[in-house]
C-alpha cells in the first residue's frame, strides 16, 4: 500500500458527503465545514472559488477543484456576490444569520439548491479524513488546485453525474467508490503536472530501483527489512541503494521505513478493536514495548495516550 492508496484505505470514503447542487445566480456558499478534503466538479455553468487567503480560481464546465481544509472558503457565481448560505461541520446548512436551510433547499435525491432548473450544477464530494497516512499526502497538496477538463476524467464525471441522483440498494457504496476513483485520478493527474511539486516518494516511484524498493516497503511493512535485504531484492549494492534512495526520497531507506511504519501504526491505533500488540505485529515491530518506544520517541506520547487523544479529537 503506497501513500496515495493509504489516503483512501481505512479513513476512505464510507458514506461520504456527496451532493449535486443546482443553483441559479446570484448565489454564494460560504464553506466552513472544516473538512480536510473536498472535491468539486463543474457540470454546468461556471463558478469561482475564493479562499480566505490567496488568489481566487474560476471553475468552468468539466473542471475539477480539490480543496485542502480545514480553512474556510467561498464558492460563488461571481466574486462580488455576498454569501447567502453557510455550510457548517456535519454539512449543516444555514443562512448567514443561522437559520436552517436543510428543508428549504432540498431538491430531491442527493440534490440541493435554490432552483430546480438552475443554470449552474456542481457535484461536491467531502472526505472526513483524519489519518496519519492521509496527512502525509494532504501535506503535499496546495490549499486549492484546479484541473482542466481531461480525457481520463470525463467518462468518470459522467458516470458520477448519472449515479448521484439514483436511489437504489447499495447506492452509497457505489458513490463512495466512484468518489475514491475520482480523487485518485485527479491526484495522479495533478502530480504528473510540472507545477505540482509532487512529494519525493511519489516522483521516486518511477525509478526502476528506488520505485521497486518503495513498493516493497509500502506493501509489506511488517517484513524484517534491512538495507542488505532490500538491496538484494532490488538487485543493487547496499551502498548503491542507500545513495540512490536518499538522493531521490530525501532520507535513507530505514529512516523512511520507520516513518511509514509509525504512520500506519497511528492509523491502526484509531481502530476501536486494535491493541498495541496487534498493531506492533502489523507494522513490523517485534513487541508492544518496541513499538511503544519508537512511537513515543517519534510522537512524544505513548500509543495509549495517542489513542485517547485521537478518540477525543
Amino acid at each position: 500500500m503506497d501513500a496515495l492508496t493509504g489516503l483512501l484505505d481505512g479513513p476512505r470514503a464510507r458514506g461520504a458527503f456527496l451532493l449535486r447542487s443546482v443553483l441559479e445566480p446570484p448565489w454564494s456558499l460560504r464553506i466552513q465545514d472544516q473538512a480536510p478534503l473536498t472535491v468539486v466538479v463543474m457540470v454546468r455553468g461556471a463558478a469561482v472559488v475564493l479562499p480566505d487567503t490567496g488568489e481566487h480560481r474560476s471553475l468552468q464546465v468539466g473542471e475539477v477543484a480539490v480543496m485542502r481544509g480545514p480553512d474556510p472558503y467561498t464558492v460563488a457565481d461571481d466574486p462580488a456576490t455576498a454569501p447567502q448560505v453557510v455550510i457548517h461541520p456535519g454539512q449543516r446548512c444555514t443562512t448567514v444569520h443561522g437559520e436552517s436551510l436543510s428543508q428549504a433547499m432540498d431538491l430531491g435525491v442527493r440534490t440541493w439548491g435554490n432552483h430546480p432548473d438552475g443554470s449552474t450544477v456542481l457535484l461536491t464530494g467531502t472526505y472526513q479524513l483524519d489519518g496519519e497516512i492521509g496527512r502525509r499526502l494532504l501535506a503535499a497538496l496546495p490549499p486549492l488546485l484546479v484541473l482542466p477538463e481531461h480525457g481520463r476524467l470525463a467518462p468518470l464525471l459522467r458516470l458520477i453525474g448519472d449515479e448521484i441522483v439514483k436511489d437504489e440498494p447499495g447506492q452509497e457504496a457505489i458513490l463512495d467508490r466512484l468518489l475514491d476513483l475520482l480523487l485518485v485520478t485527479a491526484l495522479r493527474t495533478w502530480f504528473a503536472r510540472a507545477e505540482a511539486d509532487a512529494p519525493a516518494w511519489y516522483r521516486a516511484y518511477t525509478d526502476p530501483v528506488v520505485g521497486r524498493a518503495l513498493r516493497m516497503l509500502h506493501h509489506n511493512p511488517a517484513h524484517g527489512w534491512t538495507v542488505a535485504s532490500l538491496a538484494a531484492a532490488t538487485g543493487v549494492s547496499r551502498a548503491g541503494l542507500s545513495r540512490r534512495f536518499t538522493e531521490l526520497v530525501g532520507e535513507p531507506p530505514m529512516t523512511y521505513l520507520t516513518g511509514w511504519r509509525l504512520a500506519l501504526a497511528a492509523d491502526l491505533l484509531r481502530e476501536p478493536d486494535s491493541t498495541v500488540a496487534s498493531v506492533a505485529r502489523q507494522v513490523g515491530y517485534g513487541s508492544p514495548f518496541a513499538l511503544s518506544t519508537a512511537f513515543k520517541r517519534e510522537r512524544g506520547v505513548s500509543p495509549h495516550q495517542y489513542r485517547i487523544g485521537a478518540s477525543r479529537g
